[in-house]
Formats: C-alpha cells, structure tokens, sequence
C-alpha cells in the first residue's frame, strides 16, 4: 500500500486541489446522508483559504497517487488543549475508497506528535464515515451513539 502511495504534509500550494477533493468526496459520497443545504454548507467551510488557515493550527498530510493528491487528514490540539487532540478534515476521493488509503490516513495521524502526547483524541464523524472509524478503534464519546446539533456523531479513543 505505502508503496503505492505516498503521504506527505500538506503545503500552501495543495489548498486548491485539497479543497476540490473535499468538494467532490461530499457532493458525491456524503449526499447520500446529509442534505444538500448541508452538504454545500460544509464544501463552503473546506475552501482553500480555509484549509491553509486550519493547517498552521496543527498538521494536516496529503496522500499523492504519483502527482495527484487523493486524500487528506488533519490532526490539532483540542481546542488549546496538550492532553486532547482533534482528527479533522479525514477525505478520501471517492474512487479511491475501499482502497486502505483512509487507513493510511488514520495510521499517519496515530503517529504525529500531536496524538502521541495526547490522552484522549476525538473526532467529529460524518454519518457516512463513523462505521469506518468504529473499525479504527473510535467509540462514541461517553458512549453516546447520537448526532450532535452540527450532525455528527461524537468518537474518541483513549490511549
């Protein structure tokens, strides 16, 4: 898998395309879920000034098949915090799902420094996508298996 693809930091000059995965990965896969009044909401939140803002706040990866970037993750502190972190920003083109790439995003993301000083990460999942991270060891946090009022379910894992 990691030979095929390969997964780096995300830089400035990756915003416009990242942003465009983003875009496509909800208008496609996350529809069938959410609302387009939703769905266009969250593409408006994911623009590519946005994505550089959020990358300075902690460490956001690309994962590249050769010259196209075709998924990312990103992992902060929570809210300021040193002992809980955040996995954000998780998309995977829509074509390349079910090929481990979302895997290798995770497993990026369980090794940067950001999660190895945490005690607790959360992370705010999508209706489409909390059965994957469920099988990448994520619960619901405090046990509650409910959409929250920005429609998605609470996870976390404890280290």
């Amino acid at each position: 898998m990691s030979d095929v693809y390969k997964i780096r930091r995300f830089q400035a000059g990756d915003a416009e395309e990242v942003s465009a995965l983003i875009s496509k990965t909800l208008r496609t896969v996350n529809i069938k879920d959410y609302s387009e009044e939703y769905i266009e909401a969250n593409v408006s939140s994911h623009s590519a000034d946005v994505l550089i803002e959020r990358a300075k706040q902690g460490h956001m990866y690309v994962v590249c098949d050769n010259l196209r970037i075709v998924g990312c993750g990103a992992i902060a502190g929570y809210w300021g915090s040193t002992t809980e972190s955040i996995l954000l920003t998780i998309f995977v083109l829509p074509e390349y799902q079910g090929k481990s790439i979302g895997k290798l995003i995770i497993r990026t993301l369980e090794q940067d420094e950001f999660f190895l000083r945490a005690k607790r990460i959360e992370i705010p999942a999508s209706i489409t996508a909390v059965g994957f991270y469920k099988k990448m060891g994520y619960d619901y946090k405090n046990g509650t298996a409910e959409i929250d009022n920005e429609q998605v379910y609470r996870l976390e894992k404890f280290r």
